[in-house]
């Protein structure tokens, strides 16, 4: 198997489905792609019942492309990531892996266009990321609920509306900006830099106004944006949390003991946002996001410096700030049902409360004068209090 074999392949499992995000090589199982968040088998010429080991090691080996590091890597660490192009076609990220002794592979999909905000539907709380002067914000959520898409749609906002110095780092990188307004330096792990700590310290002297860093993967890269953020930079990037009180706890769990104080200090000081995406199915096919908006104010910084309480929850804070754009998921659920966007299942399914996501839907059908509650099998016990027989007589 050679590069045109492979290009030949990704091709026609890229013209196999609609709406596909991802494409997945495993052992024992056939060609599969990612389709409206489905995974489904792909029949190619010849057919391919079961992908053995020598295919999708020559597979994996054809797209790291004699890469002495990606090697290296794949062989130390187990896994490996990289970016690879099909010609006038498709760029994907591509993510190969070791599992009992057997290389599996994983290509994400990217898009060549940059979504705008409003084409992505984003709440706006985005709009508002945009226009920020310095600090940190974090946009959250499992891996595939489109956090790059999100932030790349931010820095086409302001390539669009500033003349700033973008630094973005990258693993890799996924969309490729035009030099608009701005002028932006795109930078990719393995390539251009070591690792996201040592990127970073290096993007001080490179006196951007703006830091896009792909992933805060450890304590270094943490503390070091603190620093930027704190020196005037606007530093964005993504952790794998599922909500806001979570990824302070992230962030603080990455600190010994003895720095915690600091660290939060810190940290209140500079956090301007927090945003959690989850991709859910949506009515029609597809998918679509929810998200949950946590924005930086005196309350915020009170429970990042003395913990959460009683009452004084980042749950509770992102539910009473709705005027200052934050936004709970429930309530965005509960709005996307409203919409006919997703059934009531999947919103209960994904919701933080459902208790809440219950009562915001019971509202709705109320309103639209539908039945909350099936009261129609219920009856009175006509039993209850009375003497039970016997039934061994």
């Amino acid at each position: 198997m050679r590069k045109p074999e492979v290009d030949h392949i990704l091709m026609k499992m890229l013209e196999s489905n609609v709406n596909i995000s991802d494409v997945i090589l495993t052992v024992d199982k056939p060609f599969q792609v990612e389709a409206s968040g489905q995974l489904v088998g792909v029949d190619l010429e010849p057919h391919f019942e079961k992908l053995t080991p020598f295919q999708t090691e020559t597979f994996a080996l054809n797209l790291i492309n004699q890469d002495h590091r990606l090697i290296e890597m794949l062989i130390t660490e187990g896994s490996c990531d990289l970016s690879y192009e099909l010609p006038g076609m498709a760029r994907f990220r591509v993510n190969i892996f070791s599992q009992r002794g057997n290389y599996s592979i994983v290509l994400r999909k990217l898009e060549t266009k940059i979504p705008t905000c409003t084409e992505l539907g984003l709440p706006d709380a985005y709009n508002r990321v945009a226009v920020e002067k310095n600090g940190i914000v974090l946009v959250t959520g499992a891996t595939g609920s489109g956090k790059t898409t999100s932030l790349a749609a931010v820095i086409n906002e302001i390539n669009e509306q500033k003349s700033v110095h973008i630094i973005t780092l990258e693993d890799p990188v996924e969309y490729t900006h035009e030099q608009k307004k701005a002028t932006i330096n795109q930078r990719e792990l393995g390539k251009d830099f070591d690792t996201f700590a040592n990127g970073l310290r290096a993007a001080l002297r490179q006196a951007p106004k703006v830091i896009l860093v792909g992933e805060m993967r450890d304590r270094d890269s943490v503390e070091i944006a603190l620093n930027a953020a704190e020196t005037g930079h606007l530093v964005l990037s993504t952790l794998h949390t599922i909500d806001a009180g979570s990824t302070i706890n992230r962030i603080l769990g990455m600190f010994a003991v003895e720095e915690e104080n600091q660290i939060r200090t810190r940290l209140a000081d500079s956090l301007r946002w927090i945003i959690c995406q989850r991709l859910m199915p949506k009515v029609g096919g597809g998918r679509i996001a929810a998200f949950e908006a946590l924005g930086t104010s005196l309350r915020v910084k009170d429970v990042i410096l003395h913990g959460e309480s009683e009452g004084k929850t980042f749950f509770d804070i992102v539910q009473q700030g709705k005027a200052f754009g934050m936004i709970t998921f429930d309530s965005y659920m509960v709005d996307l049902y409203e919409k006919g966007l997703i059934t009531e299942d999947t919103a209960k399914a994904y919701a933080s409360n459902r208790s809440n996501v219950s009562r915001g839907i019971d509202t709705i059908r109320s309103t639209r004068g539908e039945k909350t509650a099936d009261m129609g099998k219920l009856e009175v016990d006509k039993s209850y209090g009375k003497p039970k027989s016997d039934p061994w007589k």
